[in-house]
């Protein structure tokens, strides 16, 4: 079944003390449905004993496991800290089992069980026999039990396979050190019961067709699933909804012949529909009733968008203006939970990209991502680049079926977000390999034709692109530098649409040496000032190319990693594990109309301690979305800056730069006011006396859902007087936690090893309700507090 078409927002948890089972049940929540007289879905999230390392008695259904802990899903099979992961944690055989009743109303429905992710490979076993394995953890799968599923007590066992094993991205001689980031296992996703009509709509696939055209249309695919005599006849019928508005209907009546086939509608006359763009990502509601001898038996519904994204060799055109992409490359790998993340977190990284980097696209590096962050780029109008699973390694023939297996389920569940503006049908960085991509390509156009295919390239794998390379936009990973040691832009292939994909990273541009930058925010300092002006050269001289589509850069958030990392952490993010921005963010933080939210970041530290004793020197940064600077140091005018035209000519909002090189004996204080015109846009002020310094404490969300899977970040910090981080702080930060919620992270929390901040995850409890009282004391600086407040899901 296509997960799209149901579009669960339940909540899910990571990791954390085992807490005691109980019989309360968790009520999904739902923003597109499949509904109908005879549909039902019953969500397995909670109430799972994990019993550990796997044995062959733990998948018996008489097994004891009455001792073992409880835990909630998502979850992972090891305790995972903020850095320092040791894969010998997770490679190895472990077990989940779940009790459940099917309810006496399914009798004479089918019965499916479906996993959102399970990492890395899968074995469920039901009532003692086992069902067919799934081989990777990126995708979800479901399985029929209908002819399994006992009317009483079911036992569910499921085998957990998180070795390294011959399975995209894995499969490497070379372990885990082969593939640039880490894959921590356990069952990473939702599982939920789903029972259906004997004939149901398995998929439906929405797609708008000539949107810019006065016969647009949207041409509908509808999947249907039998296990009925056949032939039969079925109708379908559809309808295009905005609101409570119903903008278009279309019928079709059939003879279904085969257990598994497609029919097609097309909703037509639809007016002047809104289109879906970053700056206004309008949404619509298309619904499909199947009908069987003339009775309704299954609903389905999905959401859509118009617009027409299309490459060309003179750029990208949206909706058929010319659109400059401006994006980063996203993990969605997380401290202490791996890839076992609730909804909200995913969604906020959507909300960082967007809303605070002010990106327009992001490129989902290097597997499927998530659901519930399609869904928020969808409704946030941030555009988005899927791909498979994988990483420069291309394995034998099962590993290459595999893969064409995963551009399938890949293209089949989210083919109907508007925000996916391309396909990625290679492994990220791979050698050529013709007859492989081929067929993924030839996958890739089978299921959806509106959307180009592509697939990142190397300087190795472009030397012969003529003979080997045959996607439709030629997207390139430049890490080259330029004579000056600065950031380097190829010129693009002639003939093609062209993207640079990655750039920046932890290049080392000014000894031309790859991956020796380490943009720690603990690390050193003139690394760190550097960041942001690689990224904003690297955006500045693609779009100065009227034939690059756009740069997608390397990358936004730091990620676990074996290569060239630092405690287990590659620290090419503008934002550190914890989302939390570093300096290299202040580029794109300034990206951002003054009239929306006017911006001063400088790029340094106002300190004047023993990593930075001269202060910002002479050449200092500031990103800012004003016209002009007015710089103040303890109250007395020191300069008026405006911004580098001359040198990042191709941005909207290029940098300041000013000589900031004072006497820090006695603690100067800075004072930065930003103008557009005669009008003070924003003042901001940074105190260098460390003894003023304050601790910094904040959670994301006021209020959480009590699933026992809802988490918001705790974040806090050293910062300065005026509420700027100070650079370099030291200290331990204590937690204590009342209430119905839990502690997700390391605590204590050494703020040295992450420059001065860091974070953890709060919990919800299954069923509980009430306030989380959090408070956080540093070693030095006092303490903290926050609320949360924890109710009942609603319906």
């Amino acid at each position: 079944m296509n997960r799209r078409t149901f579009n669960k927002l339940a909540g899910m948890a990571g990791i954390g003390a085992p807490m005691a089972c109980s019989d309360w049940v968790v009520r999904k929540a739902w923003s597109a449905q499949t509904i109908g007289p005879a549909q039902r879905i019953l969500g397995l999230d909670h109430d799972w004993i994990f019993a550990g390392k796997s044995t062959a008695a733990a998948l018996d259904p008489g097994y004891d496991d009455n001792a073992l802990a409880c835990v909630t899903l998502p979850h992972t099979v090891a305790d995972l800290s903020w850095r320092n992961w040791s894969p010998s944690k997770w490679e190895d055989l472990f077990v989940y089992r779940r009790r459940f009743a099917a309810p006496a109303a399914w009798r004479g429905l089918r019965v499916f069980i479906h996993f959102d992710r399970v990492m890395a490979s899968a074995t469920p076993v039901l009532n003692g026999r086992s069902l067919e394995p799934h081989a990777g953890g990126f995708l979800p799968f479901d399985r029929e039990i209908t002819s399994i599923l006992n009317d009483k007590e079911n036992v569910l066992a499921v085998a957990v396979d998180s070795r390294w094993l011959n399975v995209p991205p894995a499969g490497s001689p070379r372990g885990a050190t082969a593939v640039d980031y880490l894959l921590p296992g356990g069952i990473t996703g939702s599982v939920e019961l789903r029972a259906l009509p004997a004939v149901f709509l398995r998929e439906v696939f929405a797609k708008p067709v000539d949107v810019l055209e006065p016969g647009r249309r949207v041409e509908i695919t509808c999947r249907v699933d039998a296990a009925a005599p056949l032939p039969a006849r079925i109708r379908l019928e559809t309808a295009l909804r905005r609101d409570d508005e119903t903008i278009a209907r279309a019928t079709q009546s059939a003879v279904m012949e085969k257990s598994d086939e497609e029919f097609h509608l097309t909703l037509s006359n639809l007016g002047n529909v809104q289109l879906w763009d970053p700056e206004h990502p309008h949404l619509y509601r298309v619904e499909v009733t199947l009908f069987l001898e003339e009775r309704p038996i299954h609903r389905c519904a999905t959401r859509i968008g118009f617009r027409e994204a299309r490459f060309a060799v003179d750029g990208f055109y949206l909706n058929g203006r010319r659109t400059q992409l401006f994006g980063l490359n996203r993990h969605e790998l997380y401290p202490y939970l791996g890839f076992a993340v609730p909804p909200r977190l995913l969604r906020r990284d959507a909300e960082i990209l967007r809303k605070q980097f002010n990106c327009n696209m992001v490129r989902c590096s290097h597997y499927p991502q998530s659901e519930a962050f399609l869904d928020a780029c969808d409704e946030l109008g941030l555009m988005a680049w899927q791909e498979p699973p994988g990483w420069q390694y291309i394995g034998d023939e099962s590993w290459q079926d595999l893969t064409v297996r995963d551009v399938e389920a890949m293209i089949r569940r989210d083919r109907n977000h508007p925000a996916i503006v391309i396909w990625g049908v290679r492994i990220n960085e791979s050698r050529n390999d013709p007859a492989f991509y081929r067929r993924t390509r030839e996958v890739a156009k089978s299921l959806d034709d509106s959307r180009p295919t592509s697939g990142t390239m190397t300087p190795d794998s472009r030397k012969n692109w003529q003979q080997e390379w045959h996607e439709d936009v030629f997207a390139f990973d430049d890490y080259h530098a330029a004579p000056d040691h600065s950031v380097g832009i190829l010129d693009p292939v002639e003939g093609y649409p062209y993207m640079i994909a990655e750039t920046v990273g932890q290049f080392n541009y000014g000894t031309g040496k790859e991956f020796n930058m380490r943009y720690r925010r603990a690390g050193e300092i003139g690394q760190q000032t550097s960041q942001a002006l690689y990224h904003a050269q690297a955006h500045s001289r693609g779009a100065d190319n009227k034939r690059i589509a756009g740069t997608i850069a390397w990358c936004a958030f730091d990620y676990a990693s074996l290569m060239n990392d630092y405690e287990v952490v590659k620290c090419p993010g503008v934002a550190d594990v914890f989302r939390l921005p570093k300096l290299g963010a202040a580029f794109y933080l300034a990206q951002v109309e003054p009239s929306v939210r006017p911006v001063i970041e400088p790029n340094f530290y106002w300190d004047f301690g023993p990593q930075t004793p001269m202060g910002p020197g002479e050449h200092a940064a500031i990103f800012s979305n004003c016209e002009r600077l007015e710089i103040f140091i303890d109250g007395k005018h020191h300069a008026t800056v405006e911004p580098d035209r001359a040198n990042y000519a191709n941005l909207k909002f290029p940098p300041f730069f000013a000589n900031l090189k004072p006497d820090g004996s006695g603690h100067p204080e800075l004072r930065i006011d930003g103008y557009v015109g005669k009008t003070r846009m924003m003042s901001r002020s940074f105190s260098s006396d460390r003894a003023a310094d304050r601790f910094w404490l904040h959670a994301d969300d006021a209020e959480l859902v009590n699933d026992g899977a809802d988490s918001t970040r705790l974040a806090f910090a050293v910062v300065d007087k005026f509420g700027a981080p100070r650079a370099f702080a030291g200290g331990d930060v204590a937690l204590d936690l009342e209430g119905p919620g839990v502690i997700v992270g390391d605590n204590p929390f050494a703020l040295e090893a992450n420059g001065g901040a860091g974070a953890v995850y709060i919990r919800t409890i299954p069923g509980r309700v009430g306030t989380i009282r959090i408070r956080a004391r540093h070693s030095t600086l006092g303490a903290g507090a926050a609320q949360i407040r924890v109710r009942t899901q609603r319906s």
